[in-house]
């Protein structure tokens, strides 16, 4: 035996990041002292780091300003590093919140592919090396192509992790742990790959995913932290039985009725952290998510 560890290990940021909901209060206004509150909690919680302003933080129905006093206050409030999502599908205004995440404490920036308008692989790579040039944080890069509606290319990440300083970790949400392995294989040294789908963290640590940018660890956050240990020591048949654990979670998070944001909303008010719910387009959860959580939580719990 070398001695050496079963998966890789993040160079920075941790194993387990949550991308953390935005709270609002009763007329839909950002709540910051509810964000310092959920943030210090989830860090108590296993949460190695927090990606604010996110998919899951509904960064689409955020202004710029709220985002800006978002990161700041949580910033302030946790010693755990945040990451700030300033992806858009502009180029220009991405480059604008990238440049700001420093002044507003982020450890870090995420950036999205850009989405809706579809640019071709071309336009991909030119909007990242654009927004990675206007700042010295370090960025993951974030590919989700069925909410983005284009994949991005495998030559163009290699390329970038190769040839940008600054570009070192991936959110991989593209369920494809094959094209995963290829992606590590060519270029692992230059970057730290995390899965972006928490289903699929087991596997995609098989191929050489170092964590996870989750949604389920608001609540799961101790489980996959336990889930990484077994791994460090080689005990896959335990890794397994907390992936089987975790999928009534998993299921949980996301369904037509109800998705990821609405979802977290539901379980933390189960948990006694309520954090208001989600800004128009999505909905309040559904009355029955109430109970769905309460039931989730008391099996997960169960030996």
């Amino acid at each position: 035996m070398s001695g050496e560890p079963a998966i890789r290990r993040p160079r920075r940021w941790g194993r387990v990041l949550t991308a953390m909901v935005t709270p609002f209060d009763r007329e839909s206004r950002l709540d910051l002292d509810a964000a310092r509150r959920l943030a210090r909690w989830l860090a108590e919680r296993g949460s190695d780091g927090l990606v604010l302003a996110a998919t899951t933080g509904e960064a689409p129905t955020l202004s710029d300003a709220e985002r800006a006093d978002l990161v700041r206050a949580v910033s302030e409030a946790v010693t755990v590093p945040v990451i700030a999502g300033t992806g858009t599908y502009d180029t220009a205004h991405t480059v604008a919140l990238t440049r700001a995440a420093k002044s507003w404490g982020a450890a870090g920036v995420m950036l999205v592919s850009p989405y809706y308008n579809r640019p071709p692989q071309a336009g991909i790579e030119a909007h990242y090396r654009a927004a990675a040039a206007a700042t010295d944080l370090p960025v993951m890069l974030y590919d989700v192509p069925t909410r983005t509606g284009r994949r991005i290319a495998r030559e163009v990440l290699v390329r970038l992790f190769r040839e940008v300083p600054n570009i070192v970790a991936f959110k991989d949400a593209t369920g494809d742990p094959p094209a995963a392995a290829a992606l590590v294989a060519q270029a692992g040294e230059h970057f730290d790959l995390y899965s972006g789908d928490d289903a699929y963290t087991l596997p995609l640590a098989a191929v050489g995913a170092v964590g996870l940018v989750g949604t389920n660890t608001h609540w799961t956050g101790p489980w996959f932290q336990r889930m990484f240990a077994a791994l460090e020591r080689g005990a896959l048949q335990q890794a397994m039985r907390i992936q089987a654990q975790l999928q009534e979670s998993f299921e949980f998070s996301n369904s037509d009725a109800s998705v990821f944001s609405m979802s977290v909303k539901a379980m933390l008010r189960a948990l006694d952290m309520d954090v208001g719910d989600c800004r128009l387009p999505l909905p309040p959860a559904p009355p029955e998510m109430a109970e769905r959580a309460r039931s989730v939580w008391k099996r997960l719990q169960q030996p």
